[in-house]
């Protein structure tokens, strides 16, 4: 992984811990496509959800429209049910782990 991939992931994540909706996204984003980080679309569908939450407006609906699209579309309802426990069990440890 190129060393500007790395560093980007790390300082997302980092604002991401703090409820940075924009943040959760990117990382949505990085995840879904695997643009920098494995590609793991249950990663992905966690991150968006957080983003979700923690968004309001036109980013909540970018958010929750990237999530439930094509992303939800090619997930198993085994993967979905596991990224909701995931998302869950995120906030309930204040991000440690995620």
């Amino acid at each position: 992984m190129p060393q500007n991939y790395a560093e980007a992931t790390k300082w997302y994540e980092k604002a991401a811990a703090q409820r940075d909706a924009d943040a959760q996204f990117s990382l949505g984003l990085m995840y879904a496509t695997g643009d920098g980080v494995s590609q793991d679309d249950v990663r992905a569908y966690v991150w968006y959800t957080l983003a979700v939450a923690h968004s309001t407006g036109n980013k909540q609906k970018s958010a929750a429209a990237n999530r439930d699209g094509a992303l939800t579309r090619r997930m198993t309802p085994a993967q979905v049910a596991e990224a909701q426990r995931l998302a869950q069990q995120c906030e309930a440890q204040h991000f440690k782990g995620c």
